[in-house]
């Protein structure tokens, strides 16, 4: 794996001057995942905050080959380049070694773009496709999505006297991607760069499809300060509520396990998505919320190290 120092001296591949908000999670993310491999990308990105935050006609941030897809179909998009591109090399008329990677927020991957990524894994297309996961469709307005977080206030599953947010649990899309059997899939966090960094090479290195679901905080739906952002990425990983941890050939491995693990509140409460759930009232929530992500981490703790 490359160090910082070596990551840091390669070609920005996404440049600055875009118009993410301040503290976004997104471009930390997408600048390492582009720095991860030395080969030529091609990307596709599904409409969202990272298309909408980079491609304002005329100007660009991406100085690779990109594509802006639909919000439902980055995964048919990227699909049909990588098949392209196959066809090219078998007919010698492409030599140059090129990867190829489609980014979508969760309600382009876990929702609206679900059906794509499920039939373009199935037919073994070789591409990453990497969920920035923000929570919400934060770009039209911060409507709820399927990784919206229990209790989690948002345009439409708003916090009130009768209902207090969102009343599912969050959609575990990670796992729903192991269980098409793919090659390599993992959970990453902005924060820890290497734990990213090395993921993203093992991913562009599989010859088949690879899945990486990455916590992107989001300062205005998460209602939180710019300067938090990776603070609180890190205490979502702390707390166990976004494990970091990878299935590499159908074995799990936890990536990271703390020696403390804190109280999921901690990172609820200083979220204001989440500050109805403090109220008087709402303990049996924070208790039930508790409760399940100690579940879902004694299920990893368990399976650490054996066959899916």
């Amino acid at each position: 794996m490359a160090t910082l120092k070596e990551l840091a001296q390669k070609e920005e591949l996404f440049s600055g001057g875009h118009r993410l908000c301040a503290g976004c999670g997104i471009p930390p993310i997408v600048r390492l995942i582009l720095r991860s491999t030395s080969a030529g990308i091609v990307a596709t990105t599904a409409t969202g905050c990272l298309e909408v935050g980079t491609s304002i006609y005329p100007y660009t941030s991406w100085r690779i080959p990109w594509i802006h897809s639909a919000f439902e179909n980055a995964a048919s998009t990227i699909s049909g380049v990588e098949a392209a591109y196959k066809a090219l090399k078998r007919k010698g008329n492409v030599e140059k070694e090129t990867k190829f990677i489609a980014f979508g927020g969760d309600g382009g991957t876990y929702d609206i773009g679900f059906q794509a990524l499920s039939g373009a894994l199935e037919r073994g297309h070789s591409f990453l496709y990497v969920c920035y996961d923000n929570g919400a469709y934060m770009n039209t307005g911060i409507q709820r999505s399927s990784a919206t977080p229990y209790g989690g206030n948002t345009t439409t599953s708003p916090a009130g006297e009768v209902v207090p947010g969102k009343q599912q649990w969050r959609k575990d899309l990670t796992r729903i991607v192991v269980a098409h059997n793919i090659q390599y899939v993992a959970q990453a966090s902005p924060h820890n760069w290497s734990d990213l960094s090395k993921k993203t090479e093992k991913a562009l290195k599989v010859d088949g499809p690879s899945f990486m679901n990455i916590l992107s905080p989001c300062p205005l739906g998460w209602y939180t300060k710019s300067e938090d952002s990776m603070g609180l990425a890190k205490l979502a990983v702390d707390t166990c509520y976004w494990p970091l941890y990878e299935v590499d050939n159908g074995v799990l491995k936890v990536n990271y396990k703390p020696k403390e693990k804190k109280p999921v509140a901690d990172w609820l409460k200083v979220q204001g998505r989440f500050k109805h759930l403090f109220k008087p009232g709402n303990e049996g929530i924070l208790k039930e919320f508790q409760e399940r992500v100690d579940e879902e981490w004694e299920r990893l703790l368990e399976r650490d190290g054996k066959h899916m």
